[in-house]
């Protein structure tokens, strides 16, 4: 490692304080006080680094849904496994599973969203049980996977998944299944927590049958249809008020999953004749995706910034942009899946940023 590349690293957590204060770019100084590039989590490339995969093998890992696990499923290629992602000024800190135990001893963490939020639970559940592996676990589920606790008993720590997509309420009524955006009652889970990671996007852009709402509500006004990012800005201001009106700093962390992305599409990162996900081995190098941005990005950093609450954003789009090889493809267990992600794989970088931001939140 370089000289600079030390300095960066000494550095990276005083960086962190100022980074997650402002949510933005920052200038590092390093020890000698010598203004250092910019350091942003969030900005960076992807490089290949032959001591990962790190942290478990996904192999006999008791927490990873089967069309997530792509090693058990025969995908053949394993260079997917061996990236590591490489923000622009600084190194990320390695996580540190027995120290997460350690320094969260007692605490209760709970991500809240859909199926991606999922996604992200499994990766740290398998991180935490691989580094104490002689630790007991419990592991409860409840209502289909809808609720899903697992503690380590020894460390007092749990750590869930709660399944809702929208975050606001769904409700079977007379004329059918109605998204209401204005409304938002099912939140007794999300009290008393410690550490709350929510996630909504997207489940919004769903249409056809894929869609799982036949009317929108504003307040007594049931709406067809309406352009699906007004709809999501009001339901997340609805979760954001929630937030401002419920939560207290001093006791609870907040974070806000960003968009994660989906490879549906070559031409999206310059390659027209490449239909989807399928087949691909590499990540995308460089620093910059060719694609377009989500329209939802611009919603989400909108409505964190108007919020009276601290909310951390784990700002997760363009890295996952990049990452056109770390979706399951064709060995997500029979079907074909261009939006989540092989375990292991991208989304224990997910959690490698949550930790760093933890350490200095």
């Amino acid at each position: 490692m370089g000289t600079h590349a030390s300095r960066c690293k000494i550095v990276v957590l005083l960086c962190l304080v100022t980074f997650l204060s402002n949510q933005s770019n920052v200038e590092c100084e390093d020890e000698q006080g010598t203004q250092s590039e910019s350091c942003d989590l969030f900005k960076g490339s992807w490089v290949l680094d032959d001591s990962y995969p790190l942290y478990y093998d996904a192999l006999s890992c008791p927490f990873i849904d089967p069309g997530l696990n792509c090693q058990k499923n025969g995908r053949p290629d394993s260079m997917y496994l061996e990236y590591r992602w490489n923000p622009i000024g600084c190194e990320l800190p390695r996580f540190d599973g027995q120290n997460f135990l350690q320094k969260f001893r007692g605490q209760k963490i709970m991500f809240v969203g859909d199926s991606l939020s999922k996604n992200q639970w499994q990766s740290l559940a398998c991180m935490l049980h691989f580094a104490v592996p002689s630790s007991n676990y419990t592991l409860v589920g409840s209502g289909g996977g809808a609720l899903l606790n697992l503690s380590f008993p020894e460390y007092g720590l749990s750590t869930a998944f709660l399944k809702n997509g929208f975050l606001v309420d769904l409700v079977v009524e007379g004329v059918g299944l109605v998204l209401k955006l204005d409304s938002l009652s099912r939140t007794q889970h999300w009290k008393g927590v410690d550490i709350l990671i929510f996630n909504s996007y997207h489940w919004w852009i769903h249409t056809g049958r894929l869609q799982t709402w036949k009317y929108f509500q504003v307040g007594e006004n049931l709406i067809k249809d309406m352009d699906r990012m007004e709809a999501y800005r009001i339901a997340l201001t609805t979760w954001a008020k929630w937030v401002d009106s419920n939560i207290d700093p001093g006791k609870t962390k907040v974070f806000f999953q960003g968009i994660s992305a989906v490879h549906n599409h070559g031409s999206e990162w310059n390659e027209p004749a490449v239909q989807d996900c399928r087949g691909q081995t590499k990540a995308i190098e460089g620093a910059d995706y060719p694609g377009q941005h989500y329209p939802g990005e611009a919603v989400v950093k909108d409505v964190l910034g108007n919020m009276t609450k601290p909310v951390y954003l784990l700002d997760i789009t363009l890295l996952t942009q990049l990452r056109k090889d770390g979706h399951p493809s064709n060995y997500a267990n029979g079907a074909l899946d261009c939006s989540h992600w092989c375990l292991a794989g991208v989304p224990d970088t997910w959690n490698e940023l949550l930790y760093a931001m933890l350490l200095e939140s």
